[in-house]
Formats: C-alpha cells, sequence, structure tokens
C-alpha cells in the first residue's frame, strides 16, 4: 500500500512536470540522473525521459543529493512572496510620481520598509532592472514627450529631473540617439530612406539609415505604412526608392516566402538596454521553433520580469529580423502581434511547415 502511494504522488509530481504547473513552484524540484542537474517543475527545457528524474522538496535536498541548478530556471534564485512583489509595485507608484527628481534607494526603501540591498535585489529581479534604471527610463520618456511639443530645452532639463544641461547632454546620445534639439525636430538632420514591397502577408515596409535597417513594418495599405513612417519621423529628411538596399528586402521576402530561414541584417534600432537585451534573445529563437514570455524572461536571467518581456516585444520596431512572432502565452495561445494575429498565425504555420519538411528529408 505505501509503495502505491508513492508511486501515485511521484505520478502528480511527474505530471506537474509535465504541464509545467505554476503551483507547484518552490514546493517542488525535479533533479534529471543523466545530466545531473535539477530544475524548477516550470522550467523551459525540453523535458526528460521519466525514468531518468527523480523528484525533492527542496533546493538543498536536490544539492545534498550532487545535482547541479539548471542555468534556465535558476531553481536557487530566491522565490519572490507576494507582499514583496505588493512592495515593489508600491516602489515602482512612488518612482512615478516624483516627476522631478529621482529618488535614492534609501528613499525608496524607507518607503515600504525594506533594506536598500533587499530592494535593489527583488525589484531587479521582479521588474528586469534596477530602480534607479526604472526611473532613469521615465525620465527620459518624460523628456521626449516635453521635447516633441517644442518646449524650451532649458526648461525641460529641470522640469523631467536632470539636475543639469550637460548632464542631460552627456546621455542624450543614448537615450535619445542624438542631441536633444535634433530629437526636438524629430530627427530633422536625419536622412531615411524607405521601400516598399507587396508580400503574403500584405505589404512590407522596410526603412534605413545609413546604419542599417531602422523599421519593418507590415501592413494591408502601402500608404498607411508610409502614414506610420512619417509619423514617427515627421521632420526627417524621408525619401522612397525601392532600389536601395534591395537585396535587404529581398531576404526578408523570403523569409516571409518560406525561402528563407535565418536573418542577419545590420539594425540602427534605439531602446532601453532592458529592450535590447530582450530583442536580441528573440533573434535566437530557431526557425520553426516559439517560446513563451516567461521563456524569454528566463532566458536573460531575469524570471520575475514577463510583463516587461511583453512590453519590449511591443515595442520591437524590426518585425520579423526580430522575430517577436515566436514569442507565445505560456498557454500556449497567440498572445498579441503589433501587425496583427492573423500575420502572426501565418508567419508560424509557415514556419512550421518549413521545420516538418526538413524533418522528413
Amino acid at each position: 500500500m505505501q509503495l502505491q502511494q508513492t508511486q501515485l504522488l511521484e505520478e502528480t509530481l511527474w505530471q506537474a512536470v509535465l504541464n509545467r504547473d505554476p503551483t507547484f513552484e518552490g514546493k517542488l524540484f525535479y533533479g534529471v540522473r543523466s545530466t545531473g542537474i535539477y530544475c524548477r517543475p516550470i522550467c523551459p527545457s525540453r523535458r526528460p525521459n521519466r525514468n531518468q528524474v527523480c523528484f525533492f522538496q527542496s533546493v538543498q535536498d536536490a544539492e545534498i543529493a550532487g545535482f547541479r541548478p539548471c542555468k534556465r530556471c535558476q531553481p536557487q534564485s530566491e522565490i519572490v512572496p507576494i507582499t514583496a512583489k505588493a512592495k515593489v509595485l508600491a516602489v515602482c507608484r512612488y518612482i512615478e510620481a516624483q516627476v522631478d527628481y529621482i529618488p535614492t534607494l534609501s528613499e525608496l526603501s524607507s518607503q515600504v520598509e525594506m533594506s536598500p540591498s533587499y530592494l535593489q535585489r527583488i525589484f531587479k529581479q521582479i521588474i528586469g532592472v534596477s530602480p534607479f534604471q526604472y526611473a532613469d527610463a521615465l525620465r527620459s520618456q518624460r523628456l521626449k514627450q516635453r521635447l516633441q511639443l517644442g518646449e524650451e530645452i532649458a526648461d525641460v532639463v529641470y522640469d523631467t529631473g536632470y539636475g543639469s544641461s550637460s548632464q542631460l547632454y552627456e546621455k542624450a546620445p543614448k537615450q535619445l540617439g542624438m542631441t536633444p534639439k535634433i530629437y526636438q525636430q524629430a530627427g530633422k538632420t536625419i536622412s531615411i530612406v524607405y521601400a516598399i514591397a507587396p508580400c503574403l502577408l500584405g505589404y512590407l515596409l522596410v526603412a534605413t539609415t545609413e546604419k542599417g535597417i531602422c523599421a519593418v513594418k507590415l501592413g494591408d495599405e502601402a500608404d498607411k505604412l508610409e502614414d506610420i513612417l512619417n509619423q514617427e519621423f515627421h521632420q526627417a529628411h524621408i525619401m522612397r526608392d525601392d532600389h536601395t538596399h534591395n537585396d535587404w528586402i529581398q531576404a526578408i521576402l523570403d523569409l516571409i516566402a518560406g525561402d528563407k530561414t535565418h536573418l542577419d541584417l545590420p539594425l540602427d534600432v534605439r531602446g532601453t538596454a532592458f529592450q535590447k537585451q530582450v530583442w536580441q534573445a528573440l533573434q535566437k529563437i530557431p526557425h520553426g521553433e516559439t517560446r513563451t514570455y516567461t521563456d524569454i524572461a528566463r532566458d536573460i536571467a531575469k524570471p520575475e520580469a514577463v510583463r516587461a518581456v511583453a512590453n519590449a516585444c511591443g515595442a520591437n520596431p524590426t518585425a520579423l529580423i526580430v522575430p517577436c512572432h515566436r514569442v507565445l502565452r505560456s498557454d500556449g495561445s497567440l498572445g498579441g502581434y503589433h501587425w496583427g494575429i492573423e500575420r502572426k498565425q501565418k508567419l508560424l504555420t509557415q514556419e512550421s511547415k518549413f521545420l516538418k519538411d526538413d524533418s522528413n528529408t
């Protein structure tokens, strides 16, 4: 009877591993004898053979048995309590409310009664960036909004939390991609060449600067794609030329048609350090495969930053080259896609078909 009960319990645990059941987080860890590695039940790694798996109730039990922690799901990292998550969200709201300065870590920790070191660690684990980086990104957004409204740069400097104009100009190349004056003029001195081509997904727009591709867009109407580009860079020097960089455009068209599985094209995109980290992770997803937002969060070693990963996917300026269409929700549903769910489904169907054809050859 005891053996039977043990078998039933292990079958329940095995089903939790197969289903990547999040309700077992912190309560269950499984080891793989053939690799000597132990994982969380939600680990995105390929599932091992059942006869190679053993179960543990804690990290300590797994390591005493001689297993090493998985580098993907990082089972040894701290499981964040619900109360800590609530306090981190409260810190976010507090940072957002301070529009004219960036609060110190000590100030933030006193607001939620946490030690500065613990707040720093837990904030980065959940949000994906440090409190300062979060505040700095908000400051940059406020700066961009005010500059686009045409306000005086001298006024904007202090109202958005920059201590001096020199501090702003020091950060401008990284945060704005140009000087504040040029950004205020919406890229007036930047030259952008774009081309539009019909494809299986409607129309494809590819825009380039002298450094590389700055935008890839998909739509049903060429005119609307042009309008979107012109709104984003409404004072830049924009010119249509369907022959410049024709090889780049053809490579993207070949990917859409299923004749190509990989794109290695130069990019000139701007984003936060976190967004770029997510975009680089997306480019590593093999053709024909998918990942979840949770998988990507773990791949960049920020397992709690799932929502931030989804936002970074939505902000991706270069569709297809950075394949955000290969990211799904944890339940396997498609989730969102800036250029339409139907296009996302078509791309995934095309890529999975290619993978099946390749495996049969």
